[in-house]
């Protein structure tokens, strides 16, 4: 069975016929019918907008590099802000909303050497890494804004470095726009289209046009499952990570 032959279930189903829907009768270039305002993922004081388990993601007023230690943060009690607890280790976190032809805003800060991602339906990720400086990294794909690699038959393959490496210093605040077109199916549950990166800008430099993915990448929550709607999801399990202004944007792509 190929890429664009995979089966889908009867809940992915009617979710194809609403993405039809919702797509039907576009105009080429036309991006959203009709307009829809972006949604909150996080609402600055709890977990609220986030699936369980949500591990030790907390609020928080500030998480800033410790000074001791510029591999951890300082964490400020208060709300505001998005972080993976104070060991930066734990859960990665599904949002409650979820998705399928998307534009996005994601503010994130890292600490030095730390790792984390955004996975798209929870299957196709941005990777977030501490990037910075840094001309030529292990393989395409971990650096920051890299489309991280699909991981078959113990290879990584189909992994996308950025076009440029636009990555701030750890402990600085950097944004992430992406648009993102869902996979296509047909009636029968059949995909027909691959999943699409159509645009990623980081710190307002394009990264990446109209990627298609082939599959869900490495580490994804639904690794074996590809499907046209679904939540997003922070990494929260590879070091100290920080998130905040996380805004969702529904749009219906031709």
């Amino acid at each position: 069975m190929n890429h664009l032959q995979q089966p889908l279930s009867s809940l992915a189903r009617a979710s194809a016929i609403v993405l039809s829907a919702l797509t039907s009768g576009l105009n080429p270039g036309c991006a959203t019918a009709p307009e829809r305002l972006p949604v909150a993922l996080f609402n600055g004081t709890d977990l609220s907008g986030w699936r369980q388990p949500t591990g030790e993601w907390r609020a928080a007023r500030a998480a800033a590099l410790d000074t001791a230690d510029p591999k951890r943060f300082h964490i400020e009690p208060g709300t505001g802000v998005l972080v993976n607890g104070a060991q930066g280790r734990t859960a990665n976190l599904l949002s409650r909303f979820e998705h399928s032809d998307v534009q996005a805003h994601i503010e994130f800060c890292l600490a030095r050497n730390s790792n984390s991602g955004v996975y798209f339906l929870g299957r196709y990720e941005i990777q977030i890494y501490d990037s910075y400086g840094v001309p030529k990294d292990k393989y395409p794909g971990i650096e920051c804004g890299g489309i991280y690699p699909r991981w078959i038959q113990n290879k990584e393959f189909d992994g996308h470095s950025p076009r440029v490496n636009a990555s701030k210093p750890p402990g600085a605040w950097q944004t992430f726009d992406v648009t993102f077109r869902a996979p296509r199916f047909d009636a029968a549950g059949t995909k027909t289209e691959n999943a699409r990166f159509v645009k990623v800008v980081h710190n307002g430099v394009v990264i990446h046009e109209n990627v298609a993915l082939t599959g869900p990448t490495r580490a994804a929550v639904f690794e074996n499952d590809e499907q046209p709607i679904g939540p997003l999801m922070l990494q929260g399990d590879h070091g100290p990570i920080a998130y905040r202004n996380l805004r969702l944007k529904p749009v219906a792509l031709e």
